[in-house]
């Protein structure tokens, strides 16, 4: 959560720096601030900070735009300190000002220290002892590194840090533990940001930080140490993502547009890693061997969210592809207990961003216990995948709506090719069973876009029932993870109470919701738990609930019981999540859409969860 942009260069600073918050917004935030070091007035540091949207801040600047070629900015998502203009970042204290994502652990034992020596603190947040701490060192003769390196050896927790010096002209430093944080090189200018996004339209030439690194920021360039003070020599990666690809392209939102991205998503993800005559597929990248693969007595996939559901989807394509015992754990429960994993189980550490705290700690957990860690990760170089044995990187590209659409499906073309490389490799999958599988799965791009124009109805159903406030999702086999996912869709963005349930344990308990006011959206596709929820959809409309069913096929028993139904393109039982998960985006979209809500910055809610 949060952002950072930081720019040092020939450019007036403040607006490049708010161009680059813009394109974090996707991050999640509740107040902005930039901070500008001016070098027509000697050197001071222009602060400018608001509470609300990143409009509010952008007013302000135009008001009085800050002079200077060197800065930083910062989006906050509160943590410590209600959501203010004075707890907002860049935080001054003295000749210092500080933006910091993350959360510092021991900020009430090292403010207490502070304060006992003088030091008045402004705000509630944590950030602020970070400031004071540098700004102590600096008056004792520290530069502006060496008291960056002071302070963050007092701190505990997680941090990504940006600091100006008023007295540090032409420079800027920036630190990292546990937050993300990458730098790019322009033609004489250096810029830092929590994502690659905020800096693509300026380099494309991108460094990753790791853990305990710091940095020092000119226009010619970067000096990198790691956290022993030592230098570090690392090359960019050029990044192949074009600006466009951040921008909506037509469409009214981010989160619609990247709705009918999927089929790209998938494709991309798919690329390159299945043989032309269908015989094998390849973890590109991943770098994980065949003798690795068959030592694997155990699948434990941990996730959180979204990527919790694509990890449940993916448990039963581990023991019904694979043949290999599965099971999905949410991530923060896995690392709250003691989990008995060895070096016989693959641990699959999905999320979107590779950034998600609890799936980087369930990860880092089920390592020190000896197993081998795969990360599947939207992001390069994030956390997640630096914390792994292997990863196995989805092409999805920039996804800018907190909630995910794209990089779900990419996740689900990603895990499936693990259960097939698995399978194949330990021989647990017959080779026509195999071949019939990825034949399947190279058709689902065209299937998803088949669905897509079939669900042109979706606003019309959305106006039907958006003044429903609860609603229940049904689904079995396959389709139980897809109930679980179209409710939190609903929830996220339209702020409508929805459940999603296995449609097995509706008689125990959720059957006294029903009535004509609680919708029932059920996953019904014709594999061999269609008659079952035939059986359920009798029992809602039995006590009249209306019903919305998306199956695959025009059934001659199922429409006369059904308010409203989806058909989606028909695939083989197993990959049918690709295609029934669609018009549910679509549905919680345009109900979304229609109550004004807004969709791509829900709120309570951030794309990037980097806090517990």
């Amino acid at each position: 959560m949060c952002g950072i942009v930081a720019y040092v260069g020939p450019r007036q600073a403040a607006e490049l720096i708010l161009e680059g918050l813009r394109r974090l917004e996707y991050r999640g935030y509740d107040s902005a601030g930039i901070a500008v070091r001016s070098e027509t007035d000697g050197g001071t540091l222009h602060v400018v900070r608001c509470e609300g949207k990143l409009v509010r801040l952008e007013e302000a600047v135009r008001r009085a735009p800050p002079p200077g070629t060197l800065g930083i900015g910062h989006t906050r998502w509160a943590t410590h300190g209600r959501p203010s203009e004075r707890n907002a970042h860049p935080h001054q204290v003295g000749r210092v000002a500080v933006v910091h994502n993350g959360i510092i652990e021991n900020h009430l034992e090292v403010r207490r220290q502070l304060e006992a020596q003088g030091r008045v603190f402004r705000s509630e947040t944590d950030t602020e002892i970070a400031a004071h701490l540098i700004d102590s060192a600096l008056a004792e003769g520290a530069t502006l590194v060496e008291a960056v390196r002071r302070a963050i050896r007092r701190i505990e927790g997680s941090y990504a840090l940006a600091i100006l010096d008023a007295h540090a002209p032409g420079r800027l430093v920036v630190a990292k533990n546990a937050s993300p944080l990458v730098l790019g090189l322009g033609d004489g200018e250096t810029f830092a940001a929590s994502d690659i996004p905020a800096i693509l339209p300026y380099t494309n030439r991108i460094i990753a930080m790791e853990e305990g690194e710091l940095a020092e920021l000119t226009a010619g360039g970067l000096r990198l140490e790691d956290a022993a003070g030592r230098p570090v020599d690392r090359a960019p990666r050029t990044i192949h993502w074009s600006p466009l690809q951040a921008e909506r392209g037509g469409y009214k939102h981010f989160m619609l547009k990247e709705i009918h991205e999927q089929p790209r998503a998938v494709e991309d993800t798919l690329r390159g890693r299945i043989l032309a005559d269908r015989s094998d597929v390849f973890l590109e990248g991943a770098e994980l061997d065949d003798d690795a693969l068959r030592a694997v007595r155990r699948v434990v996939l941990v996730a959180c969210g979204t990527s919790y559901h694509a990890a449940l989807t993916a448990q039963r394509w581990m023991e019904a592809v694979a043949h290999v015992p599965a099971v999905a754990e949410l991530a923060s429960e896995f690392r709250g207990r003691d989990p008995l994993v060895d070096e016989h189980d693959l641990v699959v550490a999905v999320s979107q961003s590779g950034e998600t705290i609890d799936t980087l700690a369930a990860a880092r957990l089920a390592r020190e216990k000896g197993a081998r860690i795969l990360a599947v990760a939207n992001v390069l170089d994030s956390a997640i995948p630096r914390a792994a044995h292997h990863t196995l990187y989805t092409h999805a590209g920039p996804e800018i709506g907190v909630a995910s659409t794209k990089c779900f499906v990419a996740q689900l073309a990603a895990l499936l090719l693990l259960a097939l490389r698995l399978g194949g490799r330990r021989g647990t999958l017959p080779e026509p069973a195999f071949a019939g599988i990825v034949e399947a799965l190279l058709r689902i791009p065209s299937r998803m876009r088949e669905t897509l124009e079939r669900c042109a109805h979706a606003p019309a159903v959305g106006r039907r029932f958006a003044a429903a406030g609860n609603w229940l999702y049904l689904g079995r086999g396959p389709s139980f993870p897809i109930a679980l996912e179209g409710a939190l869709k609903l929830k996220e963005i339209s702020y409508l109470h929805a459940e999603g349930y296995a449609a097995g344990e509706m008689k125990h308990g959720p059957i006294a919701l029903i009535d004509r006011n609680v919708p029932v959206v059920a996953i019904a596709p014709h594999d061999e738990h269609f008659e079952k929820m035939v059986g359920n959809i009798h029992e809602v409309r039995a006590r009249d609930g209306r019903v919305v069913a998306v199956t695959d096929r025009q059934d001659p028993d199922l429409a006369p019981l059904c308010d409203e139904t989806f058909v989606v393109g028909e695939t083989i039982g197993p990959l049918s999540p690709f295609l029934t998960v669609l018009p549910l985006q679509l549905l919680a979209y345009h109900i979304a859409d229609l109550k004004g809500t807004d969709v791509d910055q829900p709120r309570n809610l951030a794309k990037t969860v980097t806090v517990e």
